[in-house]
C-alpha cells in the first residue's frame, strides 16, 4: 500500500504549510507514514488531467490511500471531484480527508457521501455567489461607494499583538514555519510582518 498526500494551493500568496501540518498532524494521530507527497499551486477549476494530481491518479493501484486537507483540494466543481472520486473508487484506492473526516472507498456509502458533498459544494459556492453580486448591487443602487476609500489603510497588524511573543521565538531560534503555526497565520503573513517592523 501506497500513501499519498496531496496539497493544492490556488495561488502563489496562498501557502501549502497549514495543509502540510494538518495533515502531518493527522498521519500521526493514525499512525500513518506518508510515502509521497503531491504539492502544487494551481487552480482547481483547471482540468485534474493537466494538473500534478492527473499524473497521481494514472498511477494509483488497488489498496493505495491519498489524504488531502478537504475534497475541495482536489476540484472546484461537483463533477470534476466526482470524476476524480470515480476513478479513485474504480481502481480500489481510498481517499481520507482531514477537515471533513471523510473516509471514502469503494463502498456504497462512499459514492453517495461523495456525491452528497459535491452536490452541496456547489450549491453553496453558487449561493455565495449570489449572494456577494446582489450585496454589491444593491450598495451600488444605494449610491454607495464600492471597495476601500484612497488613502486609508490599516496601521495596525494583526500580529502586532504577538510581538513579544514572535521576538522571543526568533531569540531562541525557534524555524519561522513553527512562530507562525503558534501564531495562527500563514508564514508568509509572518514574514510580512517582520519586513514591517524593520522598516
Amino acid at each position: 500500500m501506497m500513501i499519498y498526500c496531496y496539497i493544492r494551493v490556488s495561488t502563489d500568496r496562498q501557502t501549502v504549510e497549514n495543509q502540510r501540518y494538518e495533515i502531518e498532524q493527522f498521519c500521526l494521530r493514525e499512525a500513518l507514514s506518508a510515502g509521497c507527497w503531491i504539492e502544487e499551486t494551481i487552480s482547481g477549476s483547471r482540468d485534474y488531467d493537466k494538473r500534478e494530481l492527473g499524473r497521481l491518479l494514472k498511477r494509483i493501484r488497488r489498496g493505495d490511500l491519498i489524504i488531502c486537507s478537504e475534497l475541495s483540494r482536489l476540484g472546484r466543481s461537483m463533477f470534476m471531484i466526482m470524476k476524480i472520486l470515480s476513478t479513485c473508487m474504480e481502481r480500489g484506492c481510498r481517499v481520507w480527508t482531514v477537515k471533513e473526516g471523510y473516509r471514502l472507498g469503494e463502498d456504497i456509502q462512499s459514492k453517495v457521501l461523495a456525491f452528497s458533498f459535491g452536490l452541496s459544494a456547489e450549491i453553496e459556492r453558487n449561493l455565495i455567489s449570489q449572494r456577494t453580486k446582489e450585496a454589491l448591487a444593491r450598495k451600488k443602487a444605494e449610491g454607495r461607494k464600492l471597495g476601500r476609500p484612497p488613502g486609508t489603510g490599516n496601521k495596525r497588524y494583526k500580529l502586532d499583538d504577538e510581538r513579544e511573543k514572535i521576538l522571543e521565538m526568533l531569540s531562541k531560534g525557534r524555524p519561522k514555519a513553527e512562530i507562525a503555526r503558534q501564531c495562527g497565520v500563514a508564514k508568509t503573513t509572518l514574514l510580512r510582518w517582520l519586513r514591517r517592523q524593520m522598516k
